[in-house]
């Protein structure tokens, strides 16, 4: 492109926009190849093109041919003669440093741009290293529609069987979703991690083909400043620009299990949740979050103790064995018949209750911590994956 000046001429431009921008390299933890404001307003007083205005400067750059000598001027304004342009389709870009959004995309572009690509990403198998083969049209799937298209609202204990299941916590980019992804990472018991989204993404394309978080999961709760704020079917009109998506273990998971091993599921018989309580056991604290476990309660029959422990063991992604078995009140527990969150099951005259982490600990916890917005599952009403439930993560 050195064409339309001489060597000269061309020697003399790099030595000008040199003596505008020493070194021209941006400045120490600044982009590659960005200005700051102030080194852009250096560079076009240098190259006599005027000051620039509050909404950007306006160039005009040809859709059929891209190319142009950002050492001549000349071409950043286009082509002056009327003749040169007519073949030319034309539009306007407004230029900025990166500190201001340069090259910025209309919002309404962003978000058609953002829903084609995430559309077409989460509807395909993934494709990695390692990755989980995933089927179409399985039971799961069929399952999330009826949850999407509010056919289904209940809480999923017994749902799908011989799939995992996961609890969900949406939380802002930001320190504390940080803190978050450490919490489960010093906590597997109660929070075995299972997928993190994409910053903005609400699909789990590593567990679940075509599933939406905003619309999958059967109820949803709002959390604002610590407190339950409102529990909805429909999450896609709280949810953040910006949000990281956690999905969580769940003992639901080897409901299956438990159905081949002949042990009887009481909540699921009865159409109940099941009972959920807060415990005296700490979690390690994760910079602003610190809290007790949640620990859900089974009545099993105590001649099935032992298989239950040993189904259980080996599912260490949904929570694994039990906490406690027997003694409500040697985890904390004072009323076994007022669980904090589900419903009460009786426990019959030759059972004993079985208490098992429970992936309510991270609301509890982020109530705890009084933090300022997050939108979890309602306590029993899962997200279900396409994965099967004894698939190692």
């Amino acid at each position: 492109m050195k064409g339309f000046m001489s060597e000269k001429e061309h020697a003399e431009r790099i030595h000008m926009i040199r003596q505008a921008l020493p070194a021209c390299q941006p400045q120490e933890g600044s982009p590659a190849n960005s200005f700051t404001p102030t080194e852009l307003e250096q560079l076009r007083l240098m190259l006599n093109l005027g000051p620039r205005d509050t909404g950007g400067t306006q160039l005009m750059v040809a859709e059929k041919e891209q190319k142009m000598d950002i050492l001549n001027p000349k071409e950043w304004l286009g082509p002056k003669k009327t003749g040169e342009a007519s073949s030319l389709k034309t539009k306007k870009i407004n230029i900025a440093c990166p500190q201001e959004a340069c090259f910025e995309q209309p919002q309404e572009e962003k978000q058609q741009l953002s829903t084609t690509i995430s559309d077409r990403q989460h509807s395909i198998s993934p494709s990695w290293y390692g990755a989980p083969v995933i089927k179409d049209n399985t039971t799961t799937q069929l399952f999330r529609k009826q949850v999407r298209q509010g056919i289904f609202q209940n809480p999923t204990n017994g749902q799908c069987p011989g799939f995992m299941q996961c609890n969900l916590v949406v939380l802002p980019q930001g320190p504390i979703a940080f803190d978050f992804l450490l919490f489960c990472q010093r906590n597997k018991k109660a929070c075995p991690l299972i997928e993190v989204c994409d910053v903005g993404s609400p699909h789990p394309i590593g567990v679940a083909r075509g599933a939406d978080l905003r619309t999958d999961v059967p109820k949803y709760a709002i959390y604002k400043n610590g407190a339950l704020y409102k529990e909805v079917n429909d999450a896609t009109e709280y949810w953040p620009e910006n949000s990281v998506a956690f999905l969580i273990g769940c003992s639901f998971s080897y409901d299956g299990a438990f159905q081949d091993a002949g042990i009887p599921l009481r909540s699921a018989e009865k159409g109940r949740n099941v009972p959920m309580y807060r415990t005296n056991l700490p979690c390690r604290s994760s910079g602003s979050l610190k809290g007790n476990m949640v620990v859900s309660m089974k009545p099993i029959s105590a001649i099935d103790i032992a298989k239950e422990v040993e189904i259980t063991s080996k599912f260490p992604h949904a929570h694994g064995s039990p906490v406690c078995v027997g003694n409500p009140k040697a985890i904390g527990i004072v009323d076994i018949n007022n669980p904090e969150w589900g419903d009460t099951i009786e426990i019959g005259v030759e059972e004993v209750p079985v208490f098992h982490a429970c992936g309510v600990t991270p609301q509890s916890v982020l109530m705890d911590s009084k933090v300022p917005f997050a939108i979890t599952h309602s306590p029993g009403y899962m997200f279900i994956t396409d994965l099967p439930s004894d698939y190692v993560i």
